[in-house]
């Protein structure tokens, strides 16, 4: 995936992998409450350092994710009902404008940026989620269904607290990680009010290099990393 097939080596205090830029690799979540890979979606190297890795993921990428067993798509399917019955996966594009994704080494979250149709910027949105693990061909994640909309005006809101609740109700987590991803959350509140890293960056001024192909889904996405690392 990485190009050349490898990772870049680089010195930061030891020996540490980084993947060059425009190097093409996987951006994936597993299920929750599993161990299956059930979101996977190829991505380009923008930035990757040991402050901060940063990737495009293209309009039109093909991607997997998941749906229910009856092909039904999971945004469609009652709340109450979303996370209980049986899932499968499928392959798609990635529909509308692409998203270029922000994660800080250890960090329990990620930051996307979304754009409107000719690069008017829309939003930040703040991904809750387990802080990445590194393997050669990508980074892997567990989504913690609570997230955050910030807008350039710098205000912010809560997103899918009532998606965070039915997990909870579903067993999907627990009290105790309930309450590490509520801190996270709160975390990352604090961040924005202070208008900290990434907000503070101008990503939003940021735009992909035109020779960049649109990176293509391998068929082992779903493979097992021989080892990962955060």
């Amino acid at each position: 995936m990485a190009d050349g097939g490898a990772m870049r080596r680089v010195e930061t205090g030891g020996a540490a992998g980084f993947w060059a830029p425009g190097s093409r690799i996987l951006w994936r979540y597993r299920e929750n409450g599993g161990t299956q890979v059930h979101i996977a979606r190829p991505v380009t190297v923008v930035r990757d350092d040991a402050d901060l890795l940063a990737v495009w993921l293209a309009p039109g990428t093909e991607c997997v994710k998941p749906v229910l067993a009856d092909g039904t798509p999971v945004h469609l399917e009652p709340l109450e009902s979303r996370y209980t019955k049986p899932r499968t996966v499928q392959r798609d594009r990635w529909f509308g404008t692409g998203v270029l994704k922000l994660a800080r080494p250890g960090e329990p979250w990620s930051v996307w940026l979304f754009w409107e149709p000719g690069w008017q910027f829309k939003n930040w949105y703040v991904n809750l989620e387990e802080p990445l693990t590194r393997w050669a061909g990508g980074v892997d994640s567990v989504d913690h269904f609570l997230d955050i909309s910030v807008h350039p005006d710098r205000s912010w809101h809560w997103r899918d607290e009532d998606e965070f609740a039915q997990a909870r109700r579903d067993g999907l987590m627990d009290d105790q990680l309930a309450e590490k991803v509520q801190e996270a959350g709160r975390g990352a509140v604090e961040v924005i009010h202070a208008w900290g890293p990434p907000f503070s960056e101008g990503w939003q001024h940021w735009r992909p290099d035109p020779s960049w192909a649109v990176p293509s889904l391998p068929e082992d996405w779903d493979r097992t990393p021989a080892h990962v690392s955060s």
